[in-house]
């Protein structure tokens, strides 16, 4: 079995992150992020959209996750898994290990 499990996404915050803490007392800051973008498939080009969660763990990943406002682009780099780990919770996640917000620029 392979363990490859990464995800590289970019895409526009949707809703202002909430943030709150796990049992264990690790802070979990959680938004949706929404993907538009054009790919090619078998040679012809296909219009994709998504939208995903995205699940940020960690004191490094809050200062970055809290300061995010609804429509800013960002990129996210981590691994899908599941939003819970209750047995019966079948939803995927990006679980984050990199925010970068996109900057940007204005050509006048």
């Amino acid at each position: 079995m392979s363990a490859e499990n990464r995800l590289i996404v970019s895409g526009v915050v949707c809703n202002p992150p909430e943030s709150r803490h796990n049992p264990a007392g690790i802070p979990l800051t959680r938004f949706t992020l929404e993907h538009r973008s054009q790919q090619v498939e078998a040679t012809l080009p296909r219009d994709t959209y998504f939208k995903i969660v995205v699940i940020a763990a960690g004191a490094a990943l809050k200062q970055v996750a809290v300061n995010l406002q609804r429509g800013d682009e960002v990129c996210v780099e981590g691994f899908l898994s599941r939003m819970s780990y209750r047995e019966d919770e079948a939803r995927m996640a990006l679980h984050a290990q990199t925010i970068n917000k996109q900057i940007s620029v204005i050509e006048t």
